[in-house]
């Protein structure tokens, strides 16, 4: 079944879950693109981002982004050598290795958020007012898609 034929209507889940994870390819490689230049990759923004609300132990950053944890380390040691998080224990068991975001960490997250935001925003004045208005109506139900369970 092609994309046109279904677009019009919701199909299948598993042909809406095909059509979705094709979309969201596109999305994720047009952001990556937008940071492109910058200093830090997408994935170390994504590490920033999830530090955003606080401290966070190694092994709950390792299991959000779906990677083992000595990815994860890697990914934090290269945001440390840059001042961009810093390392620290919890008090109630000193072998956990918590991550807590740094000043320059959240600025660098602030600029690369703006940046998407530009991006995205430039992208959207593209689109018709019908178009946008059916993008801000699917956001509920991506939010509802992504929450956890």
């Amino acid at each position: 079944m092609t994309d046109s034929a279904t677009d019009s209507g919701t199909g299948s889940a598993r042909d809406l879950a095909e059509r979705l994870n094709r979309r969201l390819r596109h999305v994720v490689l047009m952001l990556r693109q937008a940071g492109a230049d910058q200093p830090i990759t997408s994935q170390q923004l994504s590490v920033l981002g999830s530090l955003e609300a606080g401290a966070r132990r190694m092994t709950e950053l390792a299991a959000e982004h779906g990677v083992r944890l000595p990815t994860m380390t890697a990914q934090v040691n290269r945001l440390e050598r840059d001042g961009l998080v810093e390392r620290g224990r919890e008090r109630s068991d000193a072998r956990v290795v918590t991550v807590r975001l740094t000043g320059p960490g959240r600025e660098r997250l602030a600029a690369g958020r703006e940046r998407r935001i530009a991006f995205l925003t430039e992208r959207f004045e593209g689109l018709t007012d019908a178009e946008r208005a059916a993008i801000a109506a699917a956001l509920p139900a991506l939010d509802k898609l992504f929450a956890s369970p």
